[in-house]
């Protein structure tokens, strides 16, 4: 089984407005979407266990270009623009989207796909769209609940419980979790998540250390 890895670690490699501004399609990339008002570069500065990381803001919808960090050489977390903010003017929303998605049906090495929706408004068509996106392309969903923390553990556990239910009519791998950054409720299960994701790059990694030693051997 492979070590758990050190998300502290973590570190920003580039911002970019489409992905041939991005370094090379290797490795391994785990993309974080959700709607610009779900939390995401929260969820991000709480997995990492940083404050900063990614940049939050009050206004909802400021991530506009697609941003890399990388874990480990060859896995790197991925800060997709958010969708949906009806305050963001309509040619830029579609530029947004544009290159969402074109990151999501072209590069190769995204391996997952984390969606993030506000527990109390799971579900919303966009979020639906974005599910079904990636089953019909083979990637494994995990779907984060978050803002748990704004209900009650009974609410809680029982909007859990909904949502699970209702991804089982897509079809696919989808896990959905509740998550909240300002409790660290979920955080675990999302470590937990990436490290089996990025594990057969790691293993990848490994073997081929192991190949060159052992022809420096000979």
């Amino acid at each position: 089984m492979n070590q758990p890895l050190n998300y502290r670690n973590t570190g920003f490699i580039t911002s970019a407005p489409t992905i041939r501004h991005l370094p090379n399609d290797t490795g391994v990339e785990i993309a974080f979407a959700g709607r610009s008002n779900a939390g995401k570069s929260s969820a991000l500065n709480r997995i990492t266990d940083q404050k900063s990381l990614a940049r939050t803001s009050k206004t909802p919808g400021r991530t506009q270009l697609i941003n890399m960090f990388e874990v480990v050489p060859g896995c790197n977390l991925i800060d997709l623009p958010g969708y949906g903010y009806a305050q963001v003017p309509l040619e830029m929303k579609l530029k947004w989207q544009e290159s969402l998605g074109e990151y999501l049906q072209k590069r190769e090495c995204l391996q997952g796909l984390v969606v993030l929706m506000d527990i109390r408004h799971p579900l919303k068509d966009l979020d639906q769209q974005m599910i079904m996106w990636a089953i019909e392309s083979r990637l494994p969903v995990l779907v984060l609940l978050t803002k748990a923390d704004k209900l009650k553990s009974g609410a809680r556990k029982q909007q859990l419980m909904k949502v699970r239910d209702s991804v089982k009519a897509f079809g696919g791998d989808v896990q959905v979790e509740a998550f909240s950054s300002l409790k660290g409720i979920g955080v675990d299960q999302v470590r937990r998540k990436l490290d089996d994701w990025f594990a057969p790059e790691l293993e990848r990694q490994l073997a081929m250390l192991e190949e060159n030693e052992a022809q420096d051997d000979e």
